[in-house]
C-alpha cells in the first residue's frame, strides 16, 4: 500500500520519473491532475474531449520526461505547457474545430492578477462589433471572441480565405474609426 503522506522534492520527482517509477508517476498524477485539467478546460469546453486531452498530456509527460530541463523552469510550468499545446492541437485537429471552441478572452484573461478586470464590454467593443455588417461581425466574433484563426474561419464559413481577410481588414478599419471618434 503506497504511503499517502509521501512527498517528493521536485528534483527527486524528476529523477524517479526518468527512472520510470510508477509510484512517482502516481504521485505526480494525484498532485497535479486537478490543476492540469483546469487549464485544459479553459481551452476545451467539452468534458469528454478534455478528459482525453488530459490522458494524452500525462502520456506525453511520461514519454518525454527526459526532455525536461530544470534550468528552463519548474516541472509544473513544463507540464502546463504540454497540456496547453495538446489541447490546442486537439482543437485544431480535423473534426474538433466545430465541435469545441476556445472560450472568449474575457472569460480566461485576468488582467494584473487581483486588480480590476477590464473586459471588452467595459470599453464598448461588443457594442461596436454588433454594429458592423453581419458578415464582418461574424468574422470578428469568431476570431476575437472565440479564438478561431482566419484559416479556420474560412473553412467554417465555407468562404475563400482572401474574402475572409478582406472582410476582417474592413471590420478592423471600421472599428478603429469608431473607437477613435
Amino acid at each position: 500500500m503506497p504511503d499517502s503522506q509521501l512527498k517528493y522534492t521536485e528534483e527527486q520527482l524528476v529523477t524517479l520519473l526518468r527512472q520510470k517509477s510508477n509510484e512517482a508517476f502516481n504521485y505526480l498524477y494525484d498532485n497535479y491532475s486537478g490543476v492540469i485539467f483546469g487549464h485544459i478546460c479553459h481551452i476545451i469546453t467539452d468534458q469528454d474531449t478534455a478528459q482525453d486531452v488530459m490522458q494524452e498530456t500525462f502520456v506525453k509527460i511520461w514519454n518525454n520526461i527526459a526532455q525536461y530541463d530544470n534550468t528552463r523552469g519548474r516541472i509544473y510550468t513544463w507540464m502546463i505547457n504540454i497540456a496547453r499545446n495538446t489541447a490546442v492541437d486537439k482543437l485544431r485537429s480535423k473534426g474538433e474545430i466545430m465541435k469545441t471552441k476556445i472560450r472568449g478572452n474575457e472569460e480566461i484573461v485576468n488582467i494584473n492578477a487581483g486588480k480590476s478586470e477590464i473586459s471588452t464590454d467595459t470599453i464598448g467593443l461588443k457594442k461596436m462589433v454588433s454594429e458592423l455588417k453581419s458578415d464582418q461581425k461574424e468574422i470578428v466574433d469568431l476570431a476575437y471572441f472565440k479564438g478561431y484563426t482566419l484559416d479556420e474561419i474560412s473553412k467554417a464559413l465555407d468562404t475563400p480565405l482572401g474574402t475572409i481577410k478582406t472582410r476582417m481588414r474592413q471590420a478592423i478599419k471600421t472599428l478603429r474609426q469608431r473607437f477613435t471618434a
